[in-house]
């Protein structure tokens, strides 16, 4: 087995099968080492530029559903090739690698490769892509949908007042939306934190009444 045919048999893994020849001909094309990570809950995927001549790195969390991974796989490979037309002389999120993002993603917005929630999602999300896709409610909460998840449900879906497990050892109450976050309170040290709707939370206990709603407000 050569070394295509080697990461063909590893992309397979994690991302749609009819999106592979594209993104193993990109990794010979670009030259660039991609590793497959434990989850990060700081970042889905993160892009170094070469050093001391070693390759391209891009490094991508293995827990993700197909669409979701390839989204965040063209997302890093954008830095890359904006990478080498422009070096550090531009941002990280600026125009220039929006258009190198759209440009790169263009190709995958078939019903072949993403389902047609996920491609009108996308089209939307890229008409202004931002540093990162779960920035986009709209975008993440569709790519949730094709999640495998035994035990746990988005947090949103959960009534006000329930106690839910988050990172398997930190327990919070949930409370009322702010904005675009719910207010939530560590049962443990009582501080209030601000969680995404999105967020997998594994539920704990559900108040058959509003036992719990009094101890959170939005004040």
């Amino acid at each position: 087995m050569n070394q295509l045919e080697r990461n063909q048999s590893i992309l397979h893994k994690y991302i749609p099968e009819n999106a592979v020849p594209v993104i193993s001909e990109w990794i010979y094309k670009f030259d660039f080492k991609l590793k497959i990570k434990k989850s990060r809950s700081s970042k889905y995927g993160d892009y170094r530029p070469p050093f001391r001549g070693e390759n391209h790195l891009i490094t991508i969390n293995y827990d993700m559903n197909k669409y979701a991974f390839l989204i965040t796989l063209v997302h890093e490979i954008a830095h890359l090739s904006t990478y080498n037309k422009h070096k550090d002389n531009v941002k990280p999120h600026g125009d220039e690698w929006k258009l190198h993002y759209k440009l790169l993603m263009q190709q995958f917005l078939i019903p072949d490769i993403f389902p047609v929630d996920v491609i009108t999602a996308l089209r939307k999300y890229m008409n202004n892509p931002a540093a990162s896709s779960c920035s986009d409610t709209n975008l993440l909460r569709i790519l949730k949908n094709y999640d495998i998840r035994e035990n746990t449900v988005l947090l949103e879906d959960i009534p006000e007042g329930a106690t839910f497990s988050y990172n398997d050892n930190r327990h919070f109450i949930k409370g009322p939306q702010s904005r675009k976050r719910i207010k939530c309170i560590d049962v443990n040290s009582k501080a209030t934190y601000l969680f995404n709707p999105i967020t997998e939370v594994l539920v704990i206990h559900t108040p058959l009444f509003a036992e719990n709603k009094a101890k959170i407000t939005n004040n």
